[in-house]
């Protein structure tokens, strides 16, 4: 009898450790939340992650002590491998790559293999010309595209597949050109480019706004179009491709998701600290400062998102002559 007594003890016990570990038993955080930058200090990922905590932090939904950790390495993978390791109490920023990279066949993690928690935040896209240089605007610039491929350099970061390249395959698709023709140059970073550019080395560069900025506010390059829906408010001289009659939307996203087999009570926490940080003045003064615009969807609009964008990119790649 006191074997049986025993025996219902450790099962009591051990249901208790599972629900706790699976979150079902509501408790939740336990312990400190991390949030994974998969690449350098300094980048783009990294300062969505710290714009995530510092918002976090202020708005004070979590009791647990927020930290960044960085995981560079392999375009994310490196820091995506480590949150298939983890529970829920971490997550990890993503973007396009983690579509782009299995359809180019260079990882075999997709956003199926995680807990997609959260869209966050988008940059737009832009093409722009070195001041002078005699291209005006997008629609010149398909014209001499359409009229000879390789009579542009283009230059692009950090690697064929990226947004930064396929958002001009995007335009050169829509305006009849074959994107597979075109002289494509391929830079470490957005500096780099810039050097380039400046320097007469390419033609053109594919490039986030935030990275071209600088250099358009002191007159050195010419910005040609914008792969946003509408003019910005902050850069209202600069037209976007559909206004030039290019039907080209493209977001440079990053969201932020958790490691496989989440619980539903954890989505819902995560769900509900991530809806209210992107209300906090904090997050909105990061985006400000960075040239990003608000993109918040909670989990269940995220996983519909990347299911589209997977479609999307799948079209892409192929027509950008990357895949058969």
């Amino acid at each position: 009898m006191k074997r049986i007594f025993l025996l219902l003890i450790g099962c009591i016990i051990l249901t208790g450790c599972l629900g706790k570990a699976s979150g079902d038993s509501g408790a939740f955080p336990v312990k400190n939340i991390e949030i994974i930058a998969p690449a350098s200090p300094g980048g783009g990922w990294d300062r969505t992650a710290r714009s995530a905590q510092r918002a976090m932090n202020a708005d004070g939904s979590v009791d647990q002590d927020i930290t960044v950790i960085n995981k560079p390495g392999g375009g994310g993978e490196v820091g995506w491998q480590y949150l298939m390791q983890q529970d829920s109490h971490a997550v990890a920023l993503n973007s396009s790559l983690l579509t782009t990279g299995a359809i180019l066949g260079q990882t075999e993690l997709t956003y199926k293999d995680f807990t997609p928690l959260a869209m966050l935040s988008t940059e737009w896209l832009a093409v722009a010309s070195k001041a002078g240089s005699g291209i005006d605007d997008a629609n010149q610039l398909m014209d001499q595209l359409r009229e000879d491929p390789k009579s542009l350099v283009i230059g692009v970061s950090p690697s064929l597949g990226s947004g930064n390249h396929l958002s001009f395959v995007q335009a050169a698709v829509e305006s009849g050109v074959d994107p597979t023709e075109l002289q494509f140059l391929v830079y470490s970073s957005g500096g780099d480019i810039m050097n380039a550019l400046l320097g007469g080395h390419i033609d053109i560069t594919s490039n986030s706004l935030s990275d071209l900025s600088e250099q358009y506010e002191a007159g050195e390059v010419d910005i040609l179009a914008i792969t946003a829906p509408e003019r910005l408010d902050s850069f209202p001289n600069i037209p976007t491709w559909k206004e030039q009659g290019v039907d080209v939307e493209f977001p440079h996203w990053r969201g932020i998701m958790g490691p496989p087999g989440m619980s539903e009570n954890e989505i819902a926490k995560w769900d509900e600290y991530l809806s209210s940080m992107v209300k906090t003045e904090e997050w909105q003064t990061d985006l400000d400062n960075n040239d990003l615009d608000n993109f918040y969807m909670d989990s269940k609009e995220t996983l519909a998102f990347l299911e589209k964008q997977h479609d999307f990119f799948k079209d892409i790649v192929r027509e950008s002559g990357l895949t058969p």
